[in-house]
């Protein structure tokens, strides 16, 4: 059996649908070939929702108060939890063990972690496919960041103001 691969992918500038639908691919793809694969998405803060601000906003408001503190649904306020609750939607996750395996092996941070800052990735490690996300920033978007510090999440922790 091929060693399993890390894939690193940068959401900085990424449209999030997009970026969410190619790792969730990818993760599916591994889990039903019964790879290990493991996906890490890094700047979840910086993915782009496009639209305009308001609607955006509004749309983003409107789920996260839907939450009921005891009986749900619960719809997270941070970056790299709504970011992963976004490919969570496009698994098979409650139906099949390939879509929860797959959604095991996806890590999603805040930032770029330390080992992962530099240019060298290590050993297991290979930068994702971004050719088919990759798209110029529109002219009207929102970060996923301003969502999250309009939701009421600490921006600090990912140097947003609050």
């Amino acid at each position: 059996m091929a060693e399993p691969t890390t894939y690193v992918y940068d959401a900085d500038g990424a449209i999030l649908g997009r970026l969410a639908s190619a790792v969730a691919e990818v993760l599916l793809k591994a889990a039903r070939d019964g790879r290990e694969d493991k996906v890490i998405v890094i700047n979840a803060e910086k993915a782009v929702v496009t639209g305009s601000t308001t609607s955006v906003l509004a749309t983003y408001r409107t789920k996260y108060e839907l939450n009921h503190s005891r009986k749900g649904p619960y719809y997270p306020r941070m970056p790299d939890m709504i970011l992963k609750r976004t490919v969570r939607g496009m698994l098979p996750y409650q139906k099949k063990s390939s879509g929860r395996r797959a959604l095991r092996n996806l890590r999603v941070e805040i930032g770029c972690p330390k080992h992962l800052a530099d240019g060298d990735l290590p050993d297991g490690h290979a930068l994702g496919d971004r050719s088919a996300f990759e798209r110029a920033l529109p002219d009207r978007y929102v970060r996923l960041g301003e969502i999250s510090a309009n939701l009421g999440a600490p921006a600090h922790r990912w140097g947003g103001e609050q």
